[in-house]
């Protein structure tokens, strides 16, 4: 099978499609790191650029805010909008300069986060009138704390309006455990870290008649790492549903594109049985975090000395410490943790060196 061949720059509408079918037919997926700002951003596509593969960019509500400034006003959500907004032109713009293929993406957004999610589709939306396509790839609800079907009902209303402009849907179904982004699942009812093939195949009749949509079906993943043990992933959830709806529905096999939510920590046997049962994005954020901190934590450790003023160190009281406190010279050195990680992740997916651009 020849490999699949892409252009730089952001991926939508029918490509992206075409990338999730290529992914389960060569039994890949591909990673989704959220990022916060112009570091890790980097990080991530110079992780694309080394793997030879696309990367899923994705932002958090909080990631968002944070982009845009801590102190920005945000009574009605406006820096969550607009730091999503900077962020995915910025992106747009570097994804070329680094040669890599993109997909843009929104992580979890609870129902009392649709407004943002508003926000950005009209965004999208004026993005599509001038350009032919939306300004994200996709965006993500997350309703598994309501009941089905008012999950099943609100998503759909909104790929309606996003199916118009060429944009995917991630819909959750059961819960995701431990805590993210000031959203915490840890006390949840373990029986909703499972999600059943009759919730698929539910989710898939509602949502397949109107647009294109991705299903974070819960099978034990959780948010963190955790020691072993503690956490029991299922992969099979997803086969058994897979193969549910290919029997009720009469479809080919996989009909589903299944994303992997909690995927810190996770064996590479654990990541590719749920590539393989069709798993096409793997979101990753705990381990790319350490990744990131822990190269810097190295670096002040090791220049401590240099780092406690402006001028005097071993070397000389009157000896300045300017290279040291430079913040590029430690957040660089974040950047390259953070896509040292990223790389393993495409490995661990199958995805490296699978794509060429």
């Amino acid at each position: 099978m020849s490999k699949m061949k892409l252009e730089p720059g952001v991926i939508t509408g029918k490509k992206l499609q075409e990338v999730f079918a290529y992914c389960k037919e060569t039994k890949c997926a591909l990673p989704a790191v959220n990022v916060v700002g112009s570091n890790s951003i980097a990080a991530a596509l110079q992780a694309a650029r080394e793997a030879n593969a696309p990367v899923i960019i994705q932002f958090s509500n909080g990631g968002a805010q944070f982009n845009a400034g801590k102190k920005a006003p945000n009574g009605n959500l406006e820096a969550c909008i607009a730091g999503a907004v900077a962020g995915a032109y910025s992106i747009r713009r570097l994804a070329k300069l680094y040669g890599v293929p993109v997909i843009l993406h929104t992580d979890h957004a609870a129902k009392k986060l649709l407004p943002w999610i508003d926000g950005l589709l009209s965004e999208n939306e004026e993005y599509y009138k001038q350009f032919g396509e939306p300004l994200f790839s996709s965006h993500m609800l997350d309703l598994s704390e309501e009941p089905i079907e008012e999950n099943l009902e609100i998503s759909k209303k909104f790929l309606e309006r996003m199916n118009k402009i060429d944009m995917t849907l991630e819909i959750e179904l059961g819960v995701t455990g431990g805590e993210e982004d000031g959203v915490d699942n840890s006390d949840v009812d373990s029986s909703r870290l499972y999600t059943q093939p009759e919730e698929v195949l539910q989710a898939y009749d509602a949502l397949k008649p109107v647009g294109k949509f991705t299903v974070a079906a819960a099978f034990g993943n959780t948010h963190g790492v955790y020691k072993p043990g503690n956490v029991k992933l299922r992969p099979e959830i997803l086969k058994n549903s897979q193969d549910f709806i290919q029997k009720e529905r009469g479809t080919d096999e996989k009909p589903v594109d299944f994303v992997f939510h909690g995927g810190s920590g996770s064996s590479r046997e654990e990541i590719r049985e749920a590539v393989g049962y069709g798993a096409v994005k793997f979101n990753i954020d705990t381990d790319t975090q350490w990744a990131f901190t822990k190269p810097i934590k190295d670096y002040m450790d090791k220049n401590d000395a240099y780092l406690h003023s402006q001028i005097g160190n071993p070397d000389g009281d009157d000896k300045p410490n300017k290279k040291y406190i430079d913040p590029r010279a430690w957040l660089h050195e974040g950047e390259k943790g953070m896509t040292a990680r990223l790389v393993a992740a495409f490995e661990d997916l199958n995805a490296k060196d699978q794509f060429e651009f």
